[in-house]
């Protein structure tokens, strides 16, 4: 068995090494946090097409952007090390991904559970989280949702399935692999609803002719930074990084870029 003092000093004799590999030099405290935000001398985000906190395409122009995709582009260059997006259909999927090691950053829904499994930092944004529903639907309001023979479909492995399976005494929660089933879903009214955050519903309406985000809230998410477990001597730099896009109003800058909506500010 290898003992702690040999794996110290292997680790002290490899890290000048991997730093010679990485870009550009940065003082010694932040090549520390380099060395464990982008251990493969790159950043790679977990992102999922069609959410505003995640990746969203402009059709006609083609240019990117998304909370998680500017967010981890600008650590990156701090890092000064190249971005690597790392795409995936659902969120659960992009979590997965962290909590193997596979994916560097995200920006998703700090939850209790979800900390089990990864590292946030501070919530950055307050999301509220609603319902879309098609032309014509007779529900008027969130609160009118949660009745005897309302179908509701989520996102397959969502907070928003967890959290509406417990608390709903009548609809029925119907779980879908993606946001392109969820359309489907919707279009041929196998469903009555879509419950998600409403930077995602605002974004579905805008491409739905007739299709509507509901008044009202059922909760809110927690926006934040995720890491992986086991990256503690980065995370000093990390929530300084969160702090000082906050602070700066370039975090406000991104949401504007993304098209982000139904938003209350975390404090």
């Amino acid at each position: 068995m290898i003992s702690p003092r040999r794996l110290l000093l292997a680790f002290a004799l490899a890290l000048p090494v991997w730093l010679a590999g990485c870009a550009a030099p940065m003082p010694a405290a932040d090549q520390a946090a380099r060395a464990a935000l982008a251990p493969t001398c790159a950043l790679r985000v977990g992102v999922y097409p069609g959410s505003p906190t995640s990746l969203v395409q402009n059709q006609r122009t083609g240019e990117r952007a998304g909370v998680a995709h500017d967010l981890g582009a600008d650590l990156a260059r701090q890092l000064g090390v190249p971005v690597k997006l790392v795409e995936f259909s659902r969120v659960a999927l992009v979590l997965d991904a962290i909590k193997a090691q596979e994916v560097d950053f995200t920006f998703t829904n700090a939850t209790e559970s979800r900390a089990r499994d990864v590292d946030f930092t501070a919530p950055l944004v307050q999301l509220e989280l609603g319902y879309l529903v098609p032309p014509g639907s007779p529900i008027g309001s969130a609160a009118d949702v949660d009745r005897p023979g309302v179908r509701v479909a989520v996102t397959q492995g969502s907070t928003s399935q967890g959290t509406l399976t417990g608390q709903f005494k009548h609809a029925t929660v119907v779980p879908a692999a993606s946001l392109k089933q969820v359309r489907e879903l919707l279009q041929q009214h196998a469903v009555d609803a879509y419950a998600t955050n409403k930077g995602i519903l605002f974004e579905m309406s805008d491409e739905m002719p007739g299709f509507r985000v509901l008044d009202g809230r059922w909760g809110l998410e927690n926006m934040a930074i995720a890491v992986p477990k086991g990256r503690e001597s980065g995370m000093p730099f990390l929530r300084r990084f969160a702090q000082e896009a906050r602070a700066s109003g370039r975090l406000q800058a991104i949401v504007v870029r993304a098209g982000l909506r139904g938003t209350v500010r975390a404090d």
